[in-house]
């Protein structure tokens, strides 16, 4: 052996022989830390002679058979088995290839000038090794824990019982309980629990002066005959009592500044120093700030001497400053003071800090109102303190259309006084008599309907609080519908699919879980876009702001595109990356201005049918390989579940040479990987998922492609006639395209799913170059014809450099989102193929992945 491998191999070795004898005799050493245990809490000491002789009879029998079954069990690793350890953990298995010998090419001087180089890199290679640590959990061997719990009691023993210790107690006999002679003392001082500080213990304190903070606990316990100690204090009124024989306490509670004495023989005196309790402090440290949407944020400042321990925020009417016209010229119902729970640091120091106030109250009562509002803190002494008085506007949410802002205000005036039931039911009647140009759609008429009913039925009973609050919350939510439409619905499911996917980032869900939270994204971000662009001209009467053409401007197909990024980098086990990208496109939809013309239903030109045409086809090819990938891990899953039994059977009988040779990619793997599905043409044809054909029926994944494919050659085609060079490589690329998918369709068909996903993205890459090259021929057949401008005298296809994709990066030559420059330097490149290239060798190393992802990473490195 290699005076560099010693090391490595021998502890690796050693370490495996403890990993077996651990597997073998923990039912062994389980018992023997009871029973040694039960020895060391003296748990054999009171038994009868009889039963201490079965017990001890049924231990040594359990401890004979636990230690024949892990002799028996026990299988001594060996030396090969230790380097094959080794080697697996380097990249290559160089120790592997140390030992092998030249076949083909010998005697051939450049043959075994390439096989010496070969082995000298192995060579250098192998000092890379490393001791492989042992695995020593046998948790799939005991999942009760009864060797932990074994342990436990042997710990316990080691510490708190000993055969010594009761034998001592024994001899000591009544003489230990002899006091020892003249008398002493203790105490100790208990600061209150709020304050955070230990407790004193007297005796090891000096006597002098001593400052404890107001409302702790002295104890002094006096041991011997009575009257050989006396205590003498000035601390409070409170006195001691007197304990059991021979022993008196007193406790104190420290109510002021004093003296307390133990006057006797070693006695002590100390001169006490109540240090009084601060009264807590907080105060508004900014003015209130409100979004668009009503939620506010009050910044303020807590400050205590021990910590501040909860606090709150009272908001109050201010009636005088309210003026009393319409529905608030009614007496206002009795409706206490708003009472809001101030946020304190989790885990920081509370005894300063400063913290936000941040509540969504636009629902609430007083919104749009003049109040006061005054917090509150409270100290763990109970003191408390309040701040000034601040007069303020609380923030609600703007409405903006005329009837929503009217149906708000119907509302503050129904939530003032239940006495204007019949007053609001008669204003929403008036102001909907003509409901034409209105209402959006049939379902807020009926909900204004019911609203107005409800009210009339109530305004001739007595109006209870809760059906008060019912109603106010039906006219809140049709405010909403009439102010967005149906829009509300839209971003309330967008942002409970954004939550979600972060959720899932967080706590590190799988591909599948990623892939189905991705798609209900995209759905509800497509939902949401519409609505936008349904909405992009407010209807007659209506008081939003238009937007300007300086505001924001992304089209959906970026906002896509940013998502397929987003999964990408999921899938790939980048998070950190994927929630700053998750993080911008929220931001981006939130300030989200539809483009002019977007979401329309305006004519298209023939080559701008013929983009939106070849998007569409390379979404469904997306779609389709996924549907193939999926179906390709299900295979690889099953073939995997069947042959874990035959491969533990093979396991037992193959000697470890015979596994090294076995492990080795030689023809059998690369068969399995070939034939794999070649019998299973029939249920690869009947179990892909997609759509249903004329008659009703399920398509195949290979119907799917066929058709997939002849709507690539109508599109191709229908392509305008495009001059120069750009449009001749969009047709080619097309053309690659469609032979790709006419290969991908064949492979369908025979079963060879892993060919059939090469195929499909060699298609979706040509699809790409050929939508880019259109794409290109489009807007230079634009720049040859001025007359082809918008309306704002900006040609569609050139370059806008003032504007910016997502990331940033300003718009290309062609006019596509995105940057003609490198975006990586040819080091970088090299690197990166070099990172790549040696994962997909690692990976292709694993002899415990399943045939069929070993079979395609072996064809990816024929490749390259």
């Amino acid at each position: 052996m290699i005076r560099h491998l010693r090391w490595p191999v021998t502890a690796t070795h050693l370490g495996m022989i403890a990993e077996h004898g651990v597997r073998a005799f923990w039912p062994f050493a389980t018992i023997g830390m009871v029973l040694i245990a039960a020895v060391l809490f003296n748990l054999h000491i009171g038994l009868s002679s009889q039963l201490f002789i079965g017990i001890a009879a049924l231990s040594g029998l359990a401890l004979l058979v636990t230690l024949v079954i892990g002799v028996r069990s026990y299988r001594h690793p060996t030396l090969s088995q230790a380097i094959t350890r080794v080697d697996a953990q380097l990249r290559g298995r160089p120790l592997a290839a140390m030992e092998d010998a030249l076949t083909i090419g010998q005697g051939d001087h450049g043959s075994e000038a390439v096989w010496a180089a070969h082995i000298a890199r192995m060579t250098k290679r192998s000092k890379d090794a490393k001791p492989v640590a042992p695995d020593l959990q046998v948790a799939d061997l005991d999942p009760f824990g009864l060797r932990l719990i074994a342990l436990l009691f042997l710990v316990c023993g080691l510490i708190f019982g000993t055969t010594m210790q009761t034998n001592q107690g024994q001899s000591a006999g009544p003489a230990a309980q002899v006091l020892a002679s003249g008398p002493v003392w203790e105490g100790w001082i208990e600061p209150p629990t709020y304050t955070g500080k230990p407790a004193i213990y007297l005796n090891d304190v000096p006597q002098g002066a001593l400052r404890i903070p107001i409302g702790s606990n002295v104890t002094l316990r006096l041991y011997g005959d009575a009257g050989a100690f006396v205590v003498a204090h000035d601390l409070s009124d409170r006195a001691g009592g007197i304990g059991p024989k021979g022993r008196s306490q007193h406790t104190i509670l420290v109510q002021n500044s004093g003296t307390l004495a133990i006057e006797g023989e070693n006695g002590a005196t100390w001169t006490i120093t109540a240090v009084a309790d601060d009264v807590p402090f907080v105060e508004l440290t900014g003015p209130i700030e409100a979004d668009a949407m009503g939620e506010l944020s009050q910044p303020f400042l807590a400050m205590d001497d021990y910590g501040v321990e909860a606090g709150t925020a009272v908001i109050t009417l201010d009636l005088d400053q309210i003026e009393r016209q319409h529905g608030l010229i009614a007496h206002p119902d009795d409706r206490g003071p708003l009472v809001l729970d101030l946020p304190m640091p989790f885990n920081g120091d509370r005894r300063d800090f400063d913290s936000f106030l941040v509540e969504d109250l636009s629902t609430h009562a007083f919104a749009n109102m003049p109040v006061i509002l005054k917090l509150q803190v409270v100290d763990g002494a109970g003191q408390s303190a309040v701040s000034d008085a601040e007069p303020m506007i609380l923030p609600g949410r703007r409405f903006f259309q005329p009837f929503a802002k009217a149906v708000i205000e119907q509302r503050r005036d129904l939530l003032w006084a239940k006495s204007n039931a019949a007053r609001v039911a008669q204003i929403m009647r008036a102001i909907s008599h003509r409901p034409e140009g209105v209402f959006s759609n049939q379902t807020t008429y009926l909900r204004l309907r019911a609203i107005i009913r409800r009210l009339d039925v109530f305004s001739q009973l007595q109006m209870s609080d809760d059906v008060q609050n019912e109603i106010a919350a039906a006219m809140w939510e049709l405010a909403i519908q009439l102010e967005e439409g149906t829009l509300a619905d839209a971003r309330e499911r967008l942002r409970r699919a954004q939550e979600r996917l972060s959720e899932a980032m967080r706590n590190g869900a799988s591909d599948a879980e990623i892939a189905d939270l991705m798609q209900e994204l995209r759905e509800a971000t497509d939902d949401y876009m519409q609505l936008l662009a349904d909405q992009m001209e407010p209807s007659d009467g209506t008081d939003q702001a238009d937007s300007s053409q300086d505001s924001q401007e992304i089209s959906q197909d970026e906002i896509q595109a940013l998502m397929d990024r987003i999964q990408e980098l999921m899938e790939q086990g980048r998070m950190a990356e994927a929630e700053a990208l998750m993080d911008q496109l929220n931001e981006l939809l939130e300030n989200l201005r539809m483009t002019a013309g977007e979401g329309g239903d305006g004519p298209r030109t023939p080559g701008q049918q013929s983009m939106q045409d070849l998007a569409d086809t390379l979404d469904e090819q997306q779609e389709l390989s996924d549907d193939a990938f999926n179906e390709l891990q299900d295979r690889a899953n099953q073939q995997q579940g069947q042959q874990q039994g035959q491969q533990g059977q093979q396991d037992q009988q193959t000697s470890p040479n015979q596994q090294g040779q076995q492990d080795q990619p030689g023809q059998q793997n690369g068969q399995q990987g070939q034939g794999m599905g070649v019998g299973d043409d029939n249920r690869t044809g009947q179990q892909g998922d997609g759509g249903a054909g004329n008659d009703g029926r399920e398509l195949s994944l290979a119907e799917r492609q066929q058709a997939l494919r002849d709507e690539l050659r109508r599109q191709r085609e229908g392509l305008p006639n495009l001059e120069g060079e750009a449009g001749d490589v969009a047709r080619r690329a097309l053309e690659q395209a469609q032979e790709a998918m006419d290969g991908a369709e064949q492979a369908l068909r025979d079963g060879n799913l892993a060919q059939a996903i090469d195929q499909q993205a060699e298609a979706m890459n040509a699809l790409r170059n050929g939508m880019r090259s259109l794409n290109e021929a489009l807007a230079q057949n634009r720049n040859n014809d001025p007359g082809q401008g918008t309306e704002s005298g900006e040609t569609t296809g050139q370059a806008q450099p003032t504007r910016r994709d997502p990331l940033g990066r300003e718009l290309g030559n062609t006019g596509q989102f995105g940057t003609d420059e490198n975006l990586l330097s040819d080091q970088d490149i090299q690197r990166k193929a070099d990172e790549l290239l040696g994962e997909i060798r690692r990976r292709s190393s694993e002899q415990d992945r399943p045939k069929l992802e070993l079979d395609y990473l072996r064809r990816l490195l024929d490749q390259f």
